[in-house]
C-alpha cells in the first residue's frame, strides 16, 4: 500500500511507502481519505464541494475526528450524484444527526454513532490514567 499524508506541519518519514503531498494530490489519487485532525476555524469544512469533486468516483471518505471538519449538506450531494463511491462517518454536524438526516437513507453512507474510540484498550488507557491521577492525589504528587 502506498500511503499519502497530508499535514499542515510536514513530518519526515524512513518509510519509502509514505509520502507527504499536498491535500489536493492527497484528494486527487486516494482510494481511500481518512480525516485525523482538530476542529479549528482553519479546519471546518476542510472537506467541501471543491474538494471532493478533486476525488475519485471510486474513493472512499472516512470521519472519526469531528463532524464539522466535512460539509456535511456538500458531502450528500457528493454521495447521492455518486461524485465519490462513500462515506463511513463516526462522527456528524450537528451531533447526534437528526433523524430526518438524509444521511441515514444514502446506500453507501455508514454511520455510528461516535464510537470509534471505543475499542478495549482505549477503555484500558482511561482507566489507567483514572487510576494513576487518584493515585498521585492519595500522594499529593501533581501528574
Amino acid at each position: 500500500m502506498n500511503v499519502l499524508v497530508y499535514s499542515r506541519t510536514p513530518k519526515h518519514w524512513e518509510d519509502p511507502n509514505i509520502k507527504f503531498v499536498s491535500l489536493e494530490e492527497l484528494l486527487k489519487n486516494s482510494d481511500f481519505v481518512s480525516l485525523h485532525c482538530p476542529l479549528t476555524p482553519s479546519t471546518k469544512h476542510i472537506i467541501n464541494k471543491d474538494r471532493l469533486n478533486m476525488m475519485k468516483p471510486s474513493a472512499f471518505i472516512i470521519n472519526t475526528s469531528r463532524g464539522a471538519l466535512i460539509n456535511e449538506n456538500d458531502l450528500i450531494e457528493a454521495l447521492r450524484e455518486k461524485r465519490i463511491a462513500g462515506a463511513a462517518l463516526d462522527v456528524q454536524d450537528p451531533e447526534p444527526p437528526a433523524i430526518t438526516n438524509p444521511l441515514f437513507e444514502i446506500d453507501n453512507v455508514i454511520l455510528t454513532p461516535h464510537i470509534g474510540w471505543k475499542c478495549f484498550e482505549s477503555r484500558q488507557r482511561l482507566i489507567q490514567l483514572l487510576a494513576d491521577n487518584i493515585k498521585a492525589f492519595i500522594e499529593r504528587k501533581s501528574y
